[in-house]
């Protein structure tokens, strides 16, 4: 996770989350670049990355860069050091980003095929509000939102058991990159919106505010709140693919190394439903297929998961 500015209280209240929803104390450490100023509007955000990585992958190592500060080159800095020694993150998540701007290409050389410390493949998952950077690098899987109504509200006694009901586009935005060229990959899922540049988000998950999030946050808002935007799908998708991750080392892979390129190829096979919810309404030009709301859609976790372990990369 990559943030900026300091959370003094993140990990009693990522510990007090854990314990409230009955996890097992996440293994988690925060690591601060230079002497960041406290808050600053960021620690909703901080706690919000690193909880929703602690309910959907509770046994990964979470690790919080905090920034010096939200200037994008403070911000890259956080980047390298996740992904470096001693480290070594193979999933890096960004719920955050800036309107795009002339040059901005050459900063895709933090994304674009890095290795973590210890050799592996890096994966970055960015937010999109609009085509905003770095969403909108090749290198980067672009993160939309859904509004997610489930089968029913009440807990369900197996909590291994699917509740999906149904998910609509959530109007958060996506778009058409002005600078940014499209990648091969997504041609011809986004050919009927450019043929030229590169279209976001990639996928999408639950952002609805009205569906979202509790996030525990005591020191701007004193407990609990509810949370929504992209800032939600981005770490729950940062988790799943850190989940792939793991079940690729069980077979002695190395991590997910063109994870953008994995999700296409999926998407233009016959196993796209199976492993795709594929949204198609709920406005935003939601339609069948790849759409500027939702990407090619959210993900059937028990189908794409395994799915993504086979890829021989």
């Amino acid at each position: 996770m990559v943030a900026a500015y300091d959370d003094p209280s993140i990990a009693s209240d990522l510990a007090f989350y854990a314990s409230y929803f009955h996890l097992a104390p996440c293994n988690f450490q925060k690591v601060k670049l230079g002497n960041p100023q406290e808050g600053q509007d960021w620690d909703l955000e901080e706690s919000l990355d690193v909880e929703q990585a602690c309910a959907l992958a509770p046994q990964a190592n979470i690790i919080l860069v905090e920034a010096a500060s939200s200037t994008l080159s403070d911000l890259f800095d956080a980047v390298a050091v996740a992904s470096s020694a001693p480290y070594n993150a193979t999933v890096v998540s960004m719920s955050w980003g800036v309107a795009e701007f002339s040059g901005e290409q050459q900063y895709d050389s933090h994304f674009c095929n890095i290795v973590s410390g210890n050799g592996q493949p890096v994966t970055f998952v960015a937010a999109t509000s609009g085509a905003n950077y770095p969403a909108t690098s090749p290198c980067v899987v672009a993160v939309g939102g859904t509004a997610l109504v489930l089968s029913t509200p009440i807990p369900l006694a197996n909590p291994l058991q699917l509740d999906y009901g149904n998910e609509t586009a959530w109007c958060g935005g996506g778009g058409i990159s002005h600078f940014e060229p499209q990648p091969p990959w997504q041609n011809p899922a986004c050919s009927h919106y450019s043929t030229t540049y590169r279209c976001v988000p990639d996928i999408s998950a639950d952002a609805d505010p009205a569906t979202g999030v509790p996030v525990y946050d005591t020191y701007s808002y004193g407990g609990w709140v509810d949370v929504g935007g992209t800032s939600v799908p981005t770490p729950d998708w940062a988790a799943f693919f850190t989940l792939v991750n793991s079940l690729r080392a069980s077979q002695g892979e190395s991590a997910l190394s063109e994870a953008a390129s994995d999700l296409y190829t999926i998407y233009y096979s016959s196993n796209y439903l199976t492993d795709f919810h594929d949204i198609t309404s709920g406005g935003c030009g939601a339609a069948p297929g790849y759409d500027l709301a939702t990407g090619i859609g959210s993900y059937q976790a028990n189908n794409l998961s395994p799915a993504l372990a086979a890829d021989t990369n």
